[in-house]
């Protein structure tokens, strides 16, 4: 259940920092109304308490692990969102990065 609760959490908080980033970039680069930005810098402040509700106490191992989970988002989200058409070097590279969460976050501990 913890693996589950962990891998929910991580989704969320990719939502919330991929979406925000979003909302921000649509507001600078794509000249859409600047309010877009504020409302991505609130949402990117909600990334930060759902980080912080992992099971884990450790913070760097927390957070280095999200950084996969956030490389392998950010490409789902161009896809779905952007219409991006990934390489399959960016798919093997978000599938390492995947690979790198679950040894540093679900492997054997002491």
């Amino acid at each position: 259940m913890t693996v589950l609760r962990s891998a929910a959490l991580f989704l969320l908080a990719a939502l919330a920092e991929i979406g925000g980033c979003w909302l921000v970039w649509q507001s600078v680069r794509e000249s859409r109304p600047w309010w877009l930005a504020g409302i991505g810098v609130v949402v990117l402040g909600g990334y930060g308490f759902v980080a912080a509700l992992q099971p884990d106490a450790q913070f760097g191992r927390v957070l280095a692990a999200y950084g996969g989970v956030f490389v392998a988002g950010s490409l789902a989200w161009g896809v779905v969102v952007d219409g991006f058409r990934p390489t399959r070097y960016d798919v093997v590279g978000a599938l390492v990065c995947l690979a790198g969460v679950a040894v540093i976050m679900y492997g054997p501990r002491r």
